[in-house]
């Protein structure tokens, strides 16, 4: 039986080519060219993941992602032509699961839904959902780093990235390898927004982010979680 995915997008003829390259896939695609029509289609609980425009006549695809994200786990697939860093960021910040901007290749989308979809069917190796290293401890059934036992501010993305570092202490890990360890594929061979999230990460774990202790930059290589402080 083909897995169901739902489109979200005002773009008919970019959703009937669509349409058409996943039907010969093993994936059949129903579409909706508004948020309304599509959060009716969503009510009715059949589909394996959503493919979601980021702007649409009747609102804003951002709004809904988050909104979804909130409600369960249904892949989502933003698709849309802001293909500017600050965008890719915020989608993925509001749940998003990967990020295509327009124009893209249809290969390359199905590539992406299958690897969502693979994700969404496995079952992963348990492994303990708490790590605390010295005054910091990893919560990753709450998303939530607490220092001396209290909450630190950052988002899911920036815990997702921590989290990868810190389940993999005393390895050094490339940009690439933290994208594909954080969010399950490697997106991007090169994506500098990730030294952005470090350095914010850096800012409410480390005593002096100027000169840490805990996130090690490897010039050239990437970075390295010291399971000790004095490890520096």
């Amino acid at each position: 039986m083909s897995e169901r995915v739902l489109m979200i997008d005002d773009d008919a003829s970019l959703a009937a080519m669509v349409a058409e390259y996943l039907a010969g896939r093993g994936l059949a695609l129903s579409v909706a060219g508004s948020l309304a029509s599509g959060e009716a289609l969503l009510r009715t609980g059949q589909f394996d993941a959503l493919i979601l425009d980021g702007m649409l006549p009747d609102g804003d695809g951002f709004d809904l992602c988050r909104k979804l994200r909130e409600q369960g786990n249904l892949p989502i697939l933003m698709l849309t032509a802001r293909g500017e860093e600050i965008d890719r960021i915020v989608g993925l910040e509001l749940g998003a699961d990967d990020y295509l901007p327009k124009p893209f290749n249809p290969r390359e989308l199905l590539a992406r839904l299958r690897a969502l979809l693979r994700r969404a069917h496995s079952s992963p190796t348990p492994v303990s959902s708490l790590l605390r290293f010295g005054r910091l401890e990893l919560d990753q059934g709450a998303l939530e780093a607490r220092l001396d036992g209290l909450p630190v501010a950052l988002t899911a993305h920036q815990f997702a990235l921590l989290w990868a570092l810190a389940r993999h202490a005393g390895r050094v890990l490339s940009r690439e390898a933290l994208l594909e360890l954080a969010r399950g594929d490697a997106l991007d061979n090169f994506d500098r927004s990730i030294d952005v999230h470090i350095s914010r990460i850096r800012a409410v774990i480390e005593d002096d982010p100027k000169d840490p202790r805990r996130i090690i930059t490897v010039r050239g290589a990437g970075y390295v979680f010291a399971q000790r402080q004095d490890e520096a």
